[in-house]
């Protein structure tokens, strides 16, 4: 039997599922706080894998799929031990805004700290209770407020590790990306503990598509792991497709948007994206792609400013590849084309 999986004070034995509430700093109001975290610990050994959502407390997406996937009847036969955080970020998750109170970035203050601010704070808080008892990782983000993302992997596939779990998580877009500083990644590569990105959405939005492949995903990568069986099907999965580059097509001058081009589309050099005019339309100045690529995120506010990020866009060296996997994709993901219904009505 395998020993215990202890977080906090919270021993969870093995072949077990525990929900606990991780304490946090409480309200200046002097109302406790707290964490909620969901540890399938199960009987035989294997990968200790974390799922975490909505480190920016808007974007919840990672709620709902990490809600799905502990209702997936495969655990009960788990290998290794699931550790589900599906709200890191509580407090913002309660004021529905990406930030903490403090008006800091949680996932800009890894690996934080047990004396310093309150993002620090619990920055510290999860990687020492969380993320540093775990093997692996997957966090769960969206786009920010008024953006989309297509559903896409982002990682850093010089690490073998990190590569196998990105692949296995069949996406059909993976964005080869560097560690940019405070992040959790960041932190976890520093401790050795190989984690990927899964960004789909926008922020304050559910999106059934993007949550179906988070789920499908998630799964798909315990099962590389060995955490649960193996399908029988010897189908085999599509090879996503790792972006070489990436760039924002930016507004040349503010005024109102009428975008032409949808996520997951395929553009040309020189294609028109999109046009911005004044209200009267006496004025008017067309976007346009700066190279071929795939559109993977994009603004969904009409109302731009000089500067603003409006497209972005992902380079390929077979981009008709794919927009042929996408177009796949989009219509595997879609519940229009369920062929049996799911045992999860798709939110509309």
């Amino acid at each position: 039997m395998r020993e215990p999986f202890v977080i906090g004070n919270v021993s969870v034995k093995a072949g077990t599922q525990v929900a606990i509430d991780l304490p946090i700093p409480a309200l200046y109001t002097h109302n406790p706080m707290s964490c909620p975290v969901y540890v399938i610990h199960g009987k035989k050994p294997g990968p200790i894998l974390f799922l975490s959502g909505a480190i920016h407390g808007d974007e919840i997406n990672g709620v709902e799929i990490i809600r799905r996937v502990l209702n997936r009847k495969s655990l009960k036969r788990i290998n290794g031990t699931l550790v589900a955080v599906p709200v890191v970020n509580i407090l913002g998750f309660i004021s529905q805004t990406r930030y903490l109170p403090d008006r800091r970035d949680l996932n800009r203050s890894f690996p934080g700290s047990e004396k310093g601010s309150l993002a620090a704070r619990m920055a510290h808080l999860f990687l020492t209770e969380i993320a540093s008892k775990c093997t692996h990782g997957i966090d769960l983000h969206t786009a920010a407020i008024h953006r989309d993302n297509f559903p896409q992997i982002r990682a850093e596939l010089l690490n073998p590790e990190i590569d196998r779990m990105a692949r296995a998580f069949n996406s059909p877009v993976i964005v080869n990306t560097a560690v940019a500083e405070g992040t959790l990644r960041d932190a976890t590569s520093k401790m050795g503990i190989p984690v990927i990105v899964y960004e789909a959405g926008e922020a304050l939005r559910f999106h059934e598509v993007a949550i179906r492949a988070g789920v499908k995903g998630i799964i798909s990568v315990m099962r590389e792991l060995d955490m649960i069986p193996k399908l029988k099907s010897s189908a085999k999965s599509t090879d996503p497709f790792v972006a070489r580059s990436s760039y924002w097509v930016r507004a040349a001058k503010s005024g109102i948007l009428r975008a032409k081009k949808s996520l997951g589309e395929k553009v040309g050099h020189a294609e028109i994206l999109g046009v911005v005019s004044d209200p009267f339309g006496s004025s008017e100045d067309t976007v346009m792609a700066n190279g071929e690529g795939i559109i993977i995120g994009r603004t969904n506010i009409p109302l731009v400013n000089s500067g603003e990020a409006l497209f972005h866009i992902a380079r390929f060296e077979d981009t008709v590849g794919v927009h042929e996997t996408v177009e796949v994709f989009q219509d595997e993901m879609d519940p229009a084309t369920d062929v049996k219904p799911s045992h999860e009505p798709p939110i509309v």
